[in-house]
């Protein structure tokens, strides 16, 4: 038998009859479930410094487990020093068990080591049932060895869903085990 994350199986088995029940769906298919993750790490100092560009990659590569992408830019802006095609940033989109396994380290693991912690902000929804949390330092992970690091950056983390409405992709959210502030139904 194959390895399936806890979190997966929890979705399976607890969250999808909740869900159902909460919101009256007459089909399982009408379950919002979680799609992918997103991670972006922005790196405008590597301009000057193509070093801190390729930090960014590798410390991004060690977080989700998974090799991260370079953004380039696709502009020149001569104020800001920067050429088309510069890398400027580091990005990788988890999906199936790895995306399972990343929000289960996520929400157990790093969220709790960040300083004075009390909930994520609920109201990061973009309209249609996706969710934004942004991390100021990405040395909360545990991957991350503090020795080693250069300059502490921080990081966007997207989640996508198939919700339609915010409210029932807080439900989702919520029911997976991220930690908002303000509990609200």
């Amino acid at each position: 038998m194959s390895y399936k994350p806890s979190l997966r199986k929890k979705y399976k088995e607890e969250i999808v009859p909740a869900l159902m029940e909460q919101f009256q769906y007459s089909s399982i298919m009408q379950v919002p479930k979680l799609v992918k993750i997103c991670l972006n790490q922005g790196v405008g100092q590597a301009t000057q410094d193509k070093k801190l560009a390729d930090n960014a990659l590798a410390e991004l590569t060690l977080i989700a487990g998974q090799k991260a992408v370079p953004t380039k830019a696709r502009k020149s802006v001569s104020n800001f020093k920067l050429r088309e095609g510069m890398t400027i940033g580091a990005r990788v989109t988890l999906r199936q068990d790895r995306m399972y396994e990343f929000l289960e380290r996520l929400v157990s693991v790093a969220l709790p080591r960040v300083r004075d912690f009390r909930g994520i902000n609920d109201k990061s929804f973009d309209g249609r049932g996706n969710y934004t949390l942004g991390i100021t330092e990405h040395i909360i992970f545990p991957e991350i060895d503090l020795d080693k690091v250069s300059r502490i950056t921080g990081m966007d983390v997207t989640f996508v869903t198939t919700a339609n409405t915010d409210a029932e992709a807080l439900a989702l959210l919520k029911s997976l085990g991220l930690p908002f502030k303000n509990q609200r139904n």
